[in-house]
């Protein structure tokens, strides 16, 4: 995959299997971001596929879940219109909203807009979507960005409940991700956990 005239990689060959995580790691810039928008089907390889074993191109998209930078929430809607919104759009289910926004510790914010909540309590809100609309792949850029220590924590034992599950997630991070088992290292190897 290139930006400009640079690859930030090539060769790249990633396969994940049901209860897998895979930490993205590198410097800014080395393409993680980029990868996930890659696997997410937002951007086009230069060269191969994506494939999602089982799925065709137009049913990839049930199967995925992508957290980006953006949280995608209206600032006017409250956490629980936004949530609402997300489980109509997605196929999820709205009645599990309350439970969502409490694993995320944000319960008390349910009726308020999220205009007036902080940068944290925002993200919080927006990685509750996990759980309200079910997908089997996690692909997610920086989710801890924000977050406070014990923010990190929850969403950290989401990322091992989901791969606990069966679920599979690939995560953009900086920071240590206790549920990791395969780490990607774009500034060059490769590493597998024991």
């Amino acid at each position: 995959m290139r930006r400009g005239p640079r690859f930030l990689f090539r060769g790249l060959d990633l396969a994940l299997e049901p209860g897998q995580v895979m930490q993205l790691t590198g410097p800014n810039g080395s393409g993680k971001s980029t990868l996930l928008r890659l696997l997410a089907g937002f951007t086009p390889p230069d060269a191969g596929s994506v494939d999602i074993e089982g799925a065709g191109e137009a049913a990839a998209g049930s199967l995925l879940h992508y957290f980006g930078h953006r949280e995608g929430l209206r600032p006017a809607l409250t956490a629980r219109e936004n949530l609402a919104f997300m489980a109509g759009l997605l196929g999820g289910d709205e009645s599990r909203i309350p439970e969502a926004l409490s694993r995320l510790g944000v319960s008390r914010l349910f009726d308020l807009p999220v205009r007036v909540l902080s940068e944290g309590q925002r993200r919080r809100v927006a990685l509750a979507r996990l759980l309200v609309v079910d997908r089997p792949v996690w692909l997610l850029d920086e989710p801890l960005a924000s977050l406070d220590v014990e923010a990190i924590g929850i969403v950290s034992g989401l990322v091992a409940a989901h791969a606990q599950a069966g679920g599979m997630a690939i995560v953009a991070t900086h920071q240590p991700l206790a549920a990791t088992n395969v780490t990607l290292d774009l500034a060059g190897r490769r590493e597998i956990a024991a």
